[in-house]
């Protein structure tokens, strides 16, 4: 009669109650009239009041919605509603039981009313109250059986009680396997949306890297051919004379190689992460460390020395490293305390990611075992990918209980060390 029972199996259990009810109270009109008792008509008018009370409560309860249905320009029902654990479905309940009790004086096949009686007791009110009105019913139930016939006899007090025990039973293991089926649905959902969120954050991921991979090629392949193009040019435009007649094609070619270049560093600049179109590296980095939260984790960010303009597979591999470092020291080192530096140096710029947590062997696990390769492609191996990439070096320092602190080394472009690595 609440929200649960607008399943199948409830309904079909309501229905059953209901046919159960009205066939003890037609059986106890039914004896009344062929015995020819004195009390008939007495009985006939209490078994039909409370027929019409059950009635009246069992409609009032079956027309009210459900939590969660939906009734549009419906007005909203009283509060009085026939419901388990309203002041209104104890007062009919209250009612019933007087009616039921009055007809138990009147007729000793009234006690057998007492087993829908116990059902509707269970669920119309707490379990602290039921249980101790299920007593007094099997009480009563016994008491007329033994008033009536003038005699004690063990069937007399075992069915009453055997009824509210099965009752009982039965309710509380309802109860037991329906809260179960809620805690499977509930994790059924959250599996579900967990998978829909793992999906959504595979395709952005998925996304992201290969708008990573085109902005490298073309900044490896299109951008630095047409850069060599363009010097190459200008330095034959320098060797022409004044007035040769190739100056102004060489002069062309050099400005179309020029606005060629131009766009396709826009290219790459539009491909770039998120993170990185608005603001700095530097921003990104900060952001990165304000956003990461994980229990009794503080993250800070600093940056050493001068900071200089960097081409954008620079920064990538420079914030993803961070991501990745960081991500590993959320999920895996149980720190308290992490810290990245972003160090600009003369001729190289360095990132270096230090946490206080439990540390591991960089020599003694494989490395999905490591806690920085099982990222889903971020682990170290990518690391040092990237960092190979440029020309740089990769460097994790770790021990059990130790810490870890891993260093991302990159040449300066147009440095010594980038043209000896």
């Amino acid at each position: 009669m609440d929200s649960r029972s607008h399943t199948h199996v409830t309904a079909a259990l309501r229905l059953c109650l209901h046919a159960l009810l009205a066939g003890l109270l037609a059986l106890v009109v039914v004896r009344a009239v062929s015995e020819g008792a004195a009390d008939t008509t007495a009985v006939v008018a209490v078994t039909l009041l409370t027929a019409a009370l059950y009635a009246a409560g069992a409609a009032r309860s079956s027309s009210v919605q459900p939590k969660g249905s939906v009734q549009p320009k419906a007005p909203a029902r009283p509060r009085t509603s026939v419901q388990p654990g309203t002041r209104a479905g104890a007062w009919w309940l209250g009612g019933l039981w007087v009616l039921w009790a009055a007809l138990l004086v009147l007729s000793p096949d009234a006690l057998w009313v007492a087993f829908p009686l116990y059902f509707l007791q269970l669920h119309f009110l707490p379990m602290r109250w039921a249980l101790p009105a299920v007593v007094v019913t099997a009480a009563a139930a016994i008491t007329s059986f033994v008033v009536h016939r003038q005699e004690i006899e063990p069937g007399a007090f075992i069915g009453p009680l055997i009824g509210a025990a099965v009752a009982v039973a039965t309710v509380l293991g309802y109860d037991a396997l329906f809260r179960e089926s809620e805690r499977r649905r509930e994790l059924i959902v959250e599996l579900v949306a967990t998978r829909a969120d793992l999906a959504e954050a595979e395709r952005t991921a998925g996304t992201l890297a290969e708008r990573e991979r085109l902005a490298r090629e073309i900044h490896d392949t299109l951008a630095q051919g047409l850069s060599s193009i363009q010097l190459l040019l200008r330095a034959a435009e320098r060797s022409l004379p004044e007035n040769a007649p190739a100056t102004p094609h060489v002069r062309a070619a050099r400005e179309a190689a020029q606005a060629n270049l131009a766009e396709a560093r826009s290219f790459v600049r539009a491909l770039t992460p998120p993170d990185l179109e608005h603001g700095s590296l530097a921003a990104a980095l900060e952001r990165l460390c304000a956003r990461t939260t994980a229990p009794e984790l503080t993250v800070r960010f600093a940056v050493s020395g001068t900071p200089v303009e960097l081409p954008t597979p620079y920064e990538v591999a420079l914030l993803r490293t961070a991501q990745s470092a960081l991500a590993n020291t959320v999920r895996h080192a149980e720190a308290r305390r992490a810290e990245i530096t972003l160090s600009f140096m003369d001729t190289s710029v360095a990132l270096d990611v230090v946490d206080d947590g439990r540390g591991f062997d960089p020599s003694g696990a494989p490395v999905h075992e490591r806690g920085t390769g099982g990222d889903g492609g971020f682990g170290l191996p990518a690391m040092r990918a990237r960092a190979g990439s440029l020309g740089g070096a990769l460097s994790v320092e770790s021990a059990p209980g130790q810490g870890t602190a891993v260093a991302l080394t990159l040449p300066l472009p147009g440095t010594e060390a980038e043209r000896a690595a």
